[in-house]
């Protein structure tokens, strides 16, 4: 039988988003290509006509969490004032219920260590996309200087993604609740911090 192509799209995307849920859980490496068909409900002799390779499914999956991130940030940010836009980021990035959640949160500390170790194609996909991130963040910095804003983003990135994967190594227990504070009021701290302002230039002396 020949599906239509919206057909096959349909059922591409399925499995892409699947393989997102997935990978996060077990990681890049911790399941197969197999298992992944069966959770989109595919044989797994179908999997060639979707994508070329493993690689390709693993490069799209996590690019579909990346995007999903970037879009529950946008979200977020709409809700409060400009100045709290990046606060309001930090407050719901760490949580119990993103720790919790590895399948549908962020895919930096589920699967970023797994993804420096990839081929070169891989790396400069998920790069490009945290690339994305970082400006999307920036974003949600007013008053500073793009430059400024992008420093801040990256550093803001850093701590939440760390935060979150020390939080998961510790499970969820004391430690782990304590790691989270910590990494969330680092993190805010950041964030509250004073736009600095650019220094003004001395007048000129008139003869």
């Amino acid at each position: 039988m020949r599906y239509s192509r919206e057909h096959k799209q349909e059922t591409h995307d399925r499995i892409v988003k699947k393989a997102s849920v997935r990978l996060r859980e077990k990681g890049a490496h911790g399941i197969g290509v197999a298992d992944l068909m069966k959770e989109a409900g595919l044989t797994h002799g179908g999997f060639y006509a979707h994508f070329d390779s493993r690689e390709a499914l693993v490069i799209e999956a996590f690019a579909y969490a990346m995007d999903r991130s970037m879009e529950h940030w946008r979200k977020q940010s709409d809700q409060v004032a400009p100045e709290k836009q990046l606060s309001q980021i930090v407050e719901t990035y760490l949580s119990a219920l993103h720790r919790d959640n590895p399948g549908h949160g962020c895919s930096i500390p589920a699967l970023g260590a797994e993804i420096a170790r990839e081929s070169p194609k891989t790396r400069k996909a998920f790069a490009g996309k945290l690339d994305e991130m970082i400006e999307t963040m920036a974003d949600c910095i007013p008053g500073q200087p793009r430059k400024a804003a992008r420093k801040q983003a990256i550093a803001t990135l850093a701590t939440m993604a760390g935060t979150m994967l020390l939080a998961r190594i510790a499970g969820t227990s004391e430690l782990s609740d304590e790691v989270l504070k910590a990494g969330k009021d680092s993190a805010l701290d950041g964030a509250r911090r004073e736009p600095t302002k650019p220094a003004k230039k001395p007048r000129e002396k008139q003869n």
